[in-house]
């Protein structure tokens, strides 16, 4: 029986090994600016066309390679950081596998041209599939220039499952944001076909965070500092109000490589804890300084997950220091010890006002003094009422939906019918200033305020998109607003249809934009929250939900402008409501899925009370 173990050629090991390091654009952007950082770089460039479908280019004036060396970088495991496997435990650059060159020329057309200090001349080298097509000297000034062009042109399996140019963009901002928050000490500059994204001068990280970030952080950023024997902590914190709904300006750096962990994110997290909402993500650049024989970053092909030898050490550490940066800036509150919280509020009122009147002396003793039986009674019988009540809850949700397929006709309950359930009348009213409370022939109707506006206005801007239309409330005075880089780019890619919402706007630079006008139908004075609040939710919806941009921009615009729980209303705004959401395709349900009306028929109001 013949033999049929046979060892791999070096270009399909290649491939096979780019199938791990290269999986789109935004991995060479990462390894090759990596590879310029190492090099000793104080200025990079980041060339961009398609996405990096096309071409992705680094240029730096690092110390650029020998003849012998630009060859051999693009064998595999060929590099210059690693002699012994000791030396795996003592790694302080970003490179040091020696996949990444090797794989990317296998699936890309490389041109690597190079030129060290002490050089007359430097080294040209193409390379197609892994193969060399042109190696010979060249005029070129000192450091590296590596061009990648047409990625994944020998794979086309591989190349059909890359994203749209948007999400493609997003992944490379993504790196290119921790590769230049990581190093502001080097110059990084950024262009997208011909467009300059990003400048950013060598600076202080504080700066180069608002440079990247936006100007919006310049006022939240809050220092943050620990030196212990075991590690060190640095970097920058958000005040709480700066928190977001969505992940992405949350960095971890170790010995300034960016990683990836949700056990440190937690130890952030728990230091915010009654800071922020529970679904907010607070704003923090922490950089972590380690001996790199305590770590091991080798555990992953992208190099963003590593492992500490104590991991709960630095989770206590990380911990402590929020809390303590939160606490010395005033934004944790404190306690005041010599502050009675059981007198205080008497004893004062009565030292400032009513200092020797018996009368109001007695009058608190009796007014404050404990329960009485009866009173208890009376307490723990209100108390079974409203157990009572809360047992029913979801009994109440269910026969609601019953009832209004059963008024309907159907069992799907899509579609409410009006001229059964609602006739206008003046016993309409608000409850708690959330609910919509209103008599229908067959018992009480109850509408969720806001869930109902969202229906409305959903249906409303989802009607603007698809015909191209929409009403615009022009402003007095234009609004500037200034942009993360990605947040600009997301805008200037749907301007289109942000403009048939009824947004009016102009770009002004790469990061900013002046608002002249907002749907006409929103209320003024929050023209600015509005936009941002439009970015912030469409972002949170792109993480949670699988649903087109046109939909998403729909809902987001709905849940960021429709009236809020505590709003109050007049009786003519709560019939308009009603009114409004009768007329919706698919009135009981909210765009989230939420009800908007649940129906108390008669028969179960009289079963709440036997």
């Amino acid at each position: 029986m013949s033999d049929i173990i046979r060892l791999l050629p070096d270009n399909i090991a290649n491939q096979i090994a780019a199938g791990e390091v290269v999986q789109r654009p935004a991995s060479v952007v990462k390894e090759l600016l990596e590879n310029s950082v190492d090099a000793g770089s104080t200025s990079v460039q980041l060339i961009v066309k398609d996405a990096g479908k096309q071409l992705v280019q680094v240029i730096d004036n690092g110390k650029g390679m020998s003849d012998s060396d630009a060859r051999l970088c693009f064998e595999r495991h060929a590099t210059s950081k690693i002699r012994t496997a000791e030396d795996l435990f003592a790694i302080k650059t970003f490179g040091f596998r020696g996949e990444a060159m090797a794989s990317i020329a296998s699936v890309a057309q490389v041109e690597m041209k190079t030129k060290q200090a002490d050089s007359e001349l430097g080294t040209l080298i193409r390379i197609e599939g892994s193969s060399i097509i042109v190696h010979e000297q060249t005029a070129n000034p000192i450091g590296t220039s590596i061009s990648v062009k047409n990625l994944f042109y020998n794979i086309p399996a591989r190349r059909n499952f890359l994203k749209s140019n948007s999400v493609e963009m997003r992944h490379i901002m993504d790196e290119f944001v921790r590769v230049a928050l990581a190093h502001p000490e080097v110059a990084f500059s950024f262009y997208h076909n011909d467009l300059e994204l990003f400048n950013l001068p060598e600076e202080i990280l504080s700066k180069r965070a608002v440079s990247i970030l936006g100007g919006s952080y310049r006022e939240q950023l809050i220092p943050c500092k620990e030196d212990t024997d075991f590690v060190s902590i640095s970097g920058y914190i958000g005040k709480p109000e700066s928190a977001r709904r969505t992940r992405g300006d949350q960095f971890f750096f170790v010995n300034n490589r960016f990683i990836k962990s949700n056990y440190l994110h937690h130890a952030v997290m728990h230091a915010f804890e009654e800071l922020i909402p529970t679904d907010s993500f607070p704003f923090y650049i922490l950089f972590i300084e380690i001996d790199p024989a305590h770590i091991d970053v080798n555990v992953h092909p992208t190099k963003t997950e590593i492992k500490f030898d104590d991991e709960k050490t630095v989770y206590a550490i990380i911990k402590a220091c929020v809390k303590r940066s939160l606490g010395t800036h005033n934004i944790m509150p404190s306690l005041d010890f010599d502050y009675n919280v059981n007198v205080s509020g008497f004893t004062g009122l009565g030292q400032s006002d009513h200092s020797g009147n018996e009368s109001f002396k007695s009058f608190a003793t009796k007014s404050f003094s404990a329960p009485s039986s009866i009173e208890r009674s009376n307490q723990s019988n209100w108390e079974r009422m409203y157990s009572g009540l809360e047992n029913n809850r979801e009994e109440t949700y269910q026969e609601s939906i019953k009832m209004v397929s059963a008024i309907n006709g159907s069992g799907d309950a899509k579609q409410l019918n009006k001229e059964l359930l609602y006739t206008e009348n003046t016993s309409t009213f608000q409850l708690h200033q959330k609910y919509i409370v209103t008599q229908v022939k067959s018992g009480v109707m109850l509408v969720d305020q806001q869930a109902a506006h969202e229906r409305i206005l959903f249906e409303k801007y989802i009607g603007m998109l698809q015909n191209k239309f929409g009403s615009s409330q022009q402003f007095l005075f234009p609004q500037t607003l200034e942009l993360s880089a990605a947040d600009f780019a997301m805008v200037v890619e749907m301007e289109d249809d942000i403009r048939k919402l009824g947004f009016v706007f102009n770009v002004f630079s790469n990061t900013t934009i002046v608002v002249n006008g907002v749907p006409s139908d929103v209320k003024g004075g929050s023209e600015k929250d509005l936009f941002e609040g439009l970015i912030e939710q469409f972002k949170q919806n792109r993480t949670d939900l699988k649903i087109d941009r046109q939909e998403n921009l729909a809902r987001s615009l709905a849940k960021r402008s429709a009236i809020r729980a505590g709003n109050k209303l007049s009786l003519t705004e709560m019939n308009s409501i009603i009114d409004q959401l009768f007329a919706c395709k698919t009135p009981n349900f909210a765009p989230d899925g939420n009800l908007t009306v649940v129906m108390l028929d008669m028969d179960k109001i009289g079963r709440l009370f036997m």
